[in-house]
């Protein structure tokens, strides 16, 4: 499979995903506002969303991936599909187990997560019961993790990327058409939670069943490979927390600043997922299997090369957009989020968290392209020391930049922070030797960033006075937002084609 293709491919399914996400959260807000039930709902939810995406697709993917492609290459099919059978049995009767401690401790994880809720026995008992059905879902992603790590690591690419969109679908029928049949309604977001693990699970299991490894009984303590994904998901799963970590001290931060802070920043950061996520997160997807494979064959130019295919794709993708995130903040948000109680105050002050945000997406981003040249490796210690200095130092520019600019300080943090963390990891894998940059880099950058130049001076020109974005409807916002978008992705591709950069240039078979 050509990797470019699988990018393409895994950033359009995950442009859906963002797109069916916010018409969920849309249709949640409209059939349910914002009271005691919402509030029940995103309590009973986020515990297992958070647990998701610490286990299920952070740390259990980092672990799993490289050692799964060690055996398929090494060792071939057969014996691969004996490890993911006694690793999913593992996994299963684990998960099953978290599960049932989940759905009985619900009472309590809702006082540790919700204290406040404790004083309102109505809502802290509502979100019990809605706990105790939601929170089986971390048990179907995990599995779900495993079995994406696994058509990953044979290309098969398109279905892993798809599957989160089948959750946004299954709440927004949930929200539309199963909720008058719910007392309270609000239960039928929560067996929409649990109905969309089912089919994200179906989805990849069928799909398993096809390439011909979906799991069996298998179970084995002892076997080595189990025992080193075991092994590697310890620091994998410190890595993960600490953005989380991060996130979590942030709002802490927020929570101190002027009313609204906390949700100038959520708005902010809504508006970053866009890129990092069709980004960040698909071509570190498309790159850890292959570099996998070249560090089983002991192809080390090979893996270099693929490293360094990475970093020029995130420079010629990621800068562009970071550049049309600042100036085009205004268009965007006005257009997004400026109805109802979101004031053009609101807008302000979440355009200087855009803006702060915008300074670091390509350091986000390049972190993506980099940790898998460590954890393909299986060197997962590396990026969480580094993930770790870097969380220190967050909190520390966190502690500088508050006073004088507030929660845009906040952002500008992360965004420097990230900037910081790509930095390091750049240099390690220069330091060691696993990364060797390709001839041609200068002439390359200069041709970027002449191109991305052009782009902000073209929308800079037709984006016209704020004022007009303030003042226009949703539908003008939409049309005209929409030609600026292709009129800057055109002036932007268009020079970089009279300059020599063609998309052949790019083409690359997956190991």
């Amino acid at each position: 499979m050509n990797l470019l293709k699988a990018l393409a491919t895994i950033s359009s399914f995950t442009l859906l995903s963002r797109i069916t996400g916010f018409v969920r959260d849309l249709l949640i807000a409209r059939a349910f506002g914002a009271g005691m039930m919402t509030d029940a709902f995103f309590v009973a939810f986020k515990l297992p969303n958070l647990l998701r995406r610490l286990f299920a697709e952070g740390a259990f993917s980092q672990a799993f991936v490289p050692i799964l492609a060690e055996y398929k290459n090494r060792h071939g099919d057969e014996a691969a599909h004996l490890l993911v059978s006694k690793t999913a049995t593992l996994l299963s009767l684990a998960l099953a187990l978290v599960a049932a401690l989940g759905v009985l401790a619900a009472p309590l994880l809702v006082y540790v997560s919700a204290p406040g809720f404790a004083s309102e026995p109505a809502k802290f008992e509502l979100t019990v019961l809605l706990t105790r059905i939601t929170f089986p879902y971390i048990a179907f992603m995990s599995l779900v993790a495993l079995a994406a790590g696994v058509l990953n690591t044979w290309s098969r690419f398109s279905i892993p990327a798809f599957t989160p969109v089948l959750l946004n679908v299954s709440l927004i029928l949930a929200a539309t058409v199963a909720a008058p049949w719910f007392d309270p309604p609000v239960m039928a977001l929560a067996w929409g939670v649990l109905l969309g693990g089912v089919l994200q699970l179906s989805l990849q299991f069928g799909a398993l069943h096809r390439l011909g490894m979906l799991p069996k009984f298998a179970l084995d303590l002892s076997d080595p490979g189990v025992r080193r994904i075991l092994i590697l998901m310890g620091p994998a799963t410190i890595g993960v927390s600490v953005a989380q970590i991060s996130l979590l001290i942030n709002t802490i931060f927020a929570s101190f600043l002027d009313t609204g802070s906390v949700s100038w920043l959520y708005y902010a950061d809504r508006l970053m997922e866009f890129p990092t996520g069709m980004m960040g997160v698909a071509l570190g997807t498309v790159l850890l299997p292959s570099l996998a494979k070249h560090y089983s064959d002991e192809s080390t130019e090979e893996f270099s090369k693929l490293l360094d295919w990475g970093l020029r794709l995130t420079l010629l993708l990621a800068l562009p957009a970071a550049a049309a995130l600042a100036v085009l903040s205004v268009p965007l948000i006005a257009t997004l989020f400026l109805y109802g109680e979101f004031g053009v105050h609101d807008l302000w002050m979440t355009r200087q968290a855009l803006m702060a945000y915008s300074l670091g997406l390509l350091g986000l981003i390049m972190v993506k392209v980099l940790a898998p040249g460590f954890y393909a490796r299986q060197n997962i210690r590396t990026p969480v020391k580094v993930a770790i200095f870097t969380l220190i130092a967050t909190q520390l520019m966190n502690l500088a930049f508050i006073i004088p600019f507030k929660h845009a300080g906040l952002a500008l943090a992360i965004g420097l922070g990230a900037c910081m963390n790509a930095g390091i990891l750049y240099a390690l894998l220069r330091k060691h030797r696993i990364y060797t940059p390709q001839s041609g880099w200068p002439m390359f950058m200069l041709k970027v960033v002449t191109a991305v130049l052009l782009m902000c001076g073209t929308l800079y020109w037709a984006h016209g006075p704020d004022a007009a974005w303030l003042e226009s409807g949703f539908l003008p916002r939409v049309i005209k937002l929409g030609w600026m978008v292709v009129l800057g992705a055109g002036v932007y591709f268009i020079a970089l084609l009279v300059m020599g950069i063609r998309p052949a240039q790019f083409y690359r078979k997956a190991a």
